[in-house]
């Protein structure tokens, strides 16, 4: 880790990069799979899963049959567990639901707005070392509430060929039936083209590692929608006098057990706290199952002592976290400081990790600076906004003058004529 004691404002910015991820060709690498998959389809799919996943598979959608008998697998503590979490979320995203107002803009001239749900959308949900069946939550409650027409599901099958039962009974309780055995940047080529099992569809949801992130950002190239730009994971933490370092450091190895290539960056405004922050990451690191990847995480981070509560967060909108936690006494005094950062906890006892799994907002959020520029998944992430207007002849008459003049100085006459030939 690296520790930096009241470092100089133009020293900022080289403590807000992120740290670069190998890439092996990998845009040659996506281009030639998606080239595959355009081509071959569902052979493809079953190739690939043989060469990444060492999965042999004959049949890329799971059979109703396999959900019922996999999804009895999860314990029913766990179970409950979900359901609470979809309960929470549930509420949090069904508070977005917009009512339609109607604004008369001139006297005649009414105006209004109405979402319509993107009608086919697609979710991809890493398997491997972290099945994140939290993650189906996070986006098929929404998508349902949004009223998406076609929710199909697409997450990597282990070496016997079957999915985690968790992830299969999260979908099954937020009623995706269509669930695809296939991962990778495969997955998102076959939501891009179709296949003759997976259908295509017009916006791809959820997390990976880079071959995933860098498809989902070629998909783009093929009219395609997507959430948002990703990299990895990443927290900051701020930390004043009154701040509780065995939680913060349990904060920081919560993100940095995600992968090697996560980041944590801590600040605090008080040097006992620092040192005894440093002092527990190092200890409970030791007891964590992941703590090879937290270690790796760790040497790219760094660990800031500042003078001052507006000096921390004037770091922080330079560095726009994914997730922000203000461990400090008087939170509320702050908020309004907070200019960009995906998803901001508040206090000693808000722990990043309620987010992530249950307190209800979402946890698919902007990272790699982007929360300057970008929102976390919502409700609206999964509607498209159409405009409406209506004029009366009045309200022609009201406003006819004022587009007439505006069409004239841009020299567009047949928009002016559209106009003129009405009040005729």
């Amino acid at each position: 880790m690296n520790i930096y004691k009241n470092p100089k404002r133009e020293t900022w910015f080289e403590f807000v990069k992120r740290p670069i991820l190998k890439k092996q060709e990998v845009s040659e690498i996506i281009k030639e799979i998606f080239a595959e998959v355009e081509k071959n389809g569902d052979q493809s799919l079953i190739d690939y899963a043989q060469k990444f996943d060492s999965a042999t598979i004959n049949q890329l959608q799971v059979t109703q049959e396999e959900v019922e008998v996999t999804a009895a697998l999860v314990s029913e503590d766990l179970k409950l567990a979900i359901q609470t979490a979809k309960e929470n979320i549930t509420k949090f995203h069904a508070s977005q639901i917009n009512k339609i107002q109607t604004i008369e803009t001139t006297k005649g001239v009414i105006c209004w707005r109405e979402n319509r749900a993107i009608e086919k959308v697609g979710i991809y949900i890493p398997g491997g070392t972290a099945p994140l069946f939290s993650t189906v939550l996070m986006l098929a409650v929404p998508a349902q509430l949004a009223g998406c027409k076609e929710i199909i599901l697409c997450t990597p099958p282990d070496q016997n060929g079957n999915i985690n039962p968790a992830i299969l009974y999260t979908a099954k309780l937020c009623g995706i039936s269509k669930i695809f055995k296939v991962g990778g940047a495969q997955a998102v080529a076959a939501m891009t083209f179709g296949t003759e099992s997976i259908p295509n569809v017009y916006k791809i949801f959820g997390p990976g590692n880079q071959f995933v992130v860098a498809a989902k950002d070629f998909a783009q190239n093929f009219d395609v929608a997507v959430d948002m730009p990703a990299g990895p994971s990443e927290v900051l933490v701020i930390a004043d006098e009154n701040a509780i370092p065995e939680f913060c450091a349990a904060d920081l190895l919560s993100q940095a057990e995600h992968g090697s290539d996560s980041q944590v960056i801590f600040i605090s405004t008080d040097l006992k706290v620092l040192n005894k922050t440093i002092q527990e990451v190092k200890q409970q690191i030791q007891e964590l199952p992941r703590n090879e990847f937290a270690q790796q995480s760790l040497n790219n981070s760094h660990f800031i002592l500042l003078d001052s509560m507006y000096d921390a967060l004037e770091f922080s909108n330079l560095y726009a976290p994914e997730h922000l936690i203000l461990a400090v006494e008087k939170f509320e005094n702050y908020i309004a400081e907070i200019q960009s950062a995906g998803s901001v906890f508040l206090g000693n006892y808000s722990c990043e990790s309620a987010g992530d799994y249950a307190s209800g907002t979402n946890h698919t959020l902007p990272t790699n600076g982007f929360a300057k520029n970008y929102s976390g998944v919502s409700l609206d992430s999964f509607v498209k906004k159409i405009t409406f207007q209506n004029l009366s002849k009045e309200g022609l008459k009201n406003l006819g003058k004022t587009i007439e003049l505006m069409a004239d100085a841009e020299g567009l006459l047949a928009h002016k004529n559209a106009v003129s030939i009405r009040l005729k």
